[in-house]
């Protein structure tokens, strides 16, 4: 078996291990759905409400419910990928088979693939089904939209997004107790300052600075271009590559700073903890 051949049956061995987990656990899951509908309409709920909020009938309040379910949407899709990467270290841990895993012969860029393609494929099947209920309870219109490209959008943005969940795994490796917790700052920043419930031009200087930072921007302006202006992949390329760049730095960054954390909590003794 060639060398390639083996690390792809590995990778595909986390992802199979991922969906096992699923299965296992499916009350969580069906718990986890009907949290993220029920919150996703919550917000969605929002936008009918500012009629009456503001006192204006001229308020468009189905553009608003829109705007709104945009952003509930693409941030769920996002935070989901980020969770499974940082995840990463918490299951195993919760499995116990940190030790074996992480001392097993198998790369880590291995290792993260499989758990990087999992988290693809079940966030897009996450937000999907969210979606449909949603855009059923809201009776949505979406003939205008175009779905392709903002699935392009979304694809695009969960590549620095892999990054920046590759870092945040440092956490719970470094930190057994505490160290899953601990990676909600990385989240809870994002959150802030790249949009999901409003324009980035309403927040303050410094903040405004660091959305330009923050691939989530991108990914949210593309998707709400793509769904409520129907705009075509070449129309969102302005988006588009700020998120693929951020993606080819941090996810190189972010595998070299888990290695160098890897190491350490090796020598350190670490790896044994189940937090």
């Amino acid at each position: 078996m060639s060398t390639l051949s083996y690390q792809m049956r590995a990778s595909f061995a986390f992802v199979e291990r991922n969906f096992n987990l699923i299965k296992r656990y499916w009350s969580w899951e069906l718990v986890w759905l009907v949290y993220s509908i029920t919150d996703s309409m919550a917000v969605s709920f929002i936008g009918l409400g500012m009629e009456r909020i503001g006192g204006a009938a001229s308020v468009n309040t189905q553009y608003l419910v829109l705007y709104l379910l945009i952003g509930t949407l693409v941030w769920r899709f996002l935070s989901t990928i980020f969770y499974w990467i940082t995840d990463l270290i918490s299951i195993e841990r919760w499995e116990g088979t940190i030790e074996y895993t992480l001392m097993a012969p198998i790369r880590r860029l291995t290792h993260m693939a499989g758990q990087t393609a999992f988290s693809l494929v079940y966030s897009l099947i996450f937000t999907g089904v969210i979606l449909v209920v949603i855009s059923l309870v809201f009776d949505i219109d979406l003939s205008h939209a175009n779905l392709f490209s903002a699935t392009v959008m979304l694809l695009a943005g969960s590549v620095s997004f892999v990054g920046i969940g590759v870092m945040a795994s440092v956490l719970p490796l470094l930190f057994p107790e505490r160290g899953s917790q601990m990676t909600h700052v990385f989240i809870a920043l994002m959150l802030l300052i790249s949009g999901v419930y409003y324009p980035v031009e309403v927040l303050p200087g410094f903040l405004r600075m660091l959305a330009v930072y923050s691939p989530a921007t991108y990914v949210l302006r593309g998707a709400r271009m793509a769904v409520l202006e129907g705009a075509s992949v070449p129309m969102l390329w302005p988006q588009i590559w700020p998120a693929l760049l951020m993606g080819a730095f941090l996810i190189p960054l972010g595998l070299w700073i888990f290695q160098q954390a890897e190491y350490y909590a090796k020598r350190t003794g670490k790896l044994h903890r189940n937090g």
